[in-house]
């Protein structure tokens, strides 16, 4: 059970990190495409993508325990078993 959970932090942290990256890449996109007078429409578009990746890394990080808690539930159901 304990492994389970360890597990998952792990994978919220590399989805964390994930998106950070993807969110650097973004900013990075965004500032390349800006200094083209035609890439207003992308602009936005990286803008967008970018604010999505925010929203969903404050989404792991706001829900990690109940995903935790989540999966303690379901370890214990089955061992249960």
């Amino acid at each position: 059970m304990i492994a389970l959970v360890e597990y998952l932090a792990e994978v919220c942290e590399e989805a964390r990190a994930r998106a950070v990256a993807a969110c650097q890449r973004v900013g990075d996109a965004c500032i390349e495409t800006a200094q083209g007078e035609d890439a207003q429409g992308t602009t936005e578009y990286a803008i967008l993508v970018g604010v999505l990746v925010v929203i969903a890394i404050i989404a792991i990080i706001a829900f990690r325990d109940k995903v935790s808690e989540l999966w303690n539930a379901i370890s214990n159901g089955i061992n249960g078993l």
